[in-house]
């Protein structure tokens, strides 16, 4: 048989692979479960940052521990918090100066300085506002009102133009800037004749609305006006003078809608569009304007009286 000594020694030999497997066993665990803890952390907070680029700011990840991979996904929370709060203001400043002029601003760091640039630009008025208050209830007012900017800002944004205020019961549409559009003057024009038909149509729904719009090109300056505590985004000069002058033209003509021969000139194929009724002194302009109105208006729509052609509006 075997000596004791051999007897002893493979046991010892025996108990020392069962001790190391027993301790690679627990250290492998160890390993996997360390791991664990710091992969599947960081795997949320990859799974979450996939999840922004995709624009879902609602991603939020679980705050497992204090530990610094537990502060990494509280640091993650925050920063979407901040990304959300973040868009909102954007949102809420683009609807406030037209969110192209908000991206601007951004860029530039809101300083946005003045320059001379060609655009178009459209005024919209409603007629007979005073009246319809003091017949229709204040909701039905303010239902029309509603409509008839909805209508004002879609077919503008639509023609790549924007907003660039609402004063009372009426609009300023600008194109060209603070973009460079080079087809301004027909984006311009195109987005008058459908938003006299749009207007038309929400007449049905809503009686009594009813707008005369004003279109004119031209150079103007655009830039920041106010103070450095408070200032807005706008445009001045001639052709937005002129669009003015058109609009409250326009609210005596049975088609509404009145241009300037400097908008229809350059308005490419759009110029087919839309006829000449003469020439016109506005008030405030010291020449007369070349005045236009769409080629097809309402049957009503009576010829230009010729003799008008030099009268001071």
């Amino acid at each position: 048989g075997l000596a004791k000594s051999d007897v002893d020694s493979e046991y010892v030999a025996a108990a020392v692979l069962f001790l190391g497997a027993v301790a690679f066993g627990a250290g492998l665990l160890a390993s996997v479960l360390a791991a664990r803890a710091i992969a599947d952390p960081v795997t949320s907070v990859r799974e979450g940052l996939e999840r922004i680029e995709r624009g879902e700011l609602e991603a939020r990840v679980p705050v497992d521990d204090g530990s610094e991979v537990g502060q990494l996904q509280a640091g993650f929370n925050r920063m979407v918090h901040g990304l959300r709060e973040r868009q909102r203001l954007q949102e809420l400043f683009g609807r406030h100066v037209g969110h192209e002029v908000a991206a601007l601003a951004l860029e530039r760091d809101a300083d946005l300085g003045g320059e001379s640039r060609p655009a178009s630009v459209m005024f919209v008025d409603l007629v007979g506002s005073t009246a319809m208050a003091e017949v229709l209830p204040p909701g039905e007012v303010v239902a029309t009102l509603n409509a008839f900017f909805d209508a004002v800002v879609d077919v503008v944004t639509s023609e790549g133009g924007w907003v660039n205020k609402f004063h009372g019961d009426g609009a300023l549409a600008v194109f060209g800037v603070p973009g460079h559009e080079p087809d301004h003057q027909e984006r311009a024009l195109r987005a008058a004749r459908r938003l006299c038909t749009c207007l038309a149509e929400l007449a049905d729904e809503h009686p009594g609305l009813d707008a005369g719009i004003g279109v004119s090109s031209g150079t103007v300056v655009a830039g920041n006006v106010g103070s450095e505590e408070r200032y807005e985004y706008t445009v001045i000069g001639r052709a937005v003078n002129q669009a003015a002058r058109l609009t409250e033209l326009a609210k005596d003509r049975p088609g509404r809608v009145l241009a300037s021969g400097a908008a229809v000139q350059g308005a490419g194929s759009e110029k087919a569009n839309w006829t000449s009724r003469g020439r016109i002194g506005l008030r405030g302009q010291r020449s007369p304007t070349d005045v236009y109105e769409p080629a097809t208006p309402p049957a009503s729509a009576r010829l230009w009286d010729a003799g008008h052609a030099t009268d001071d509006v």
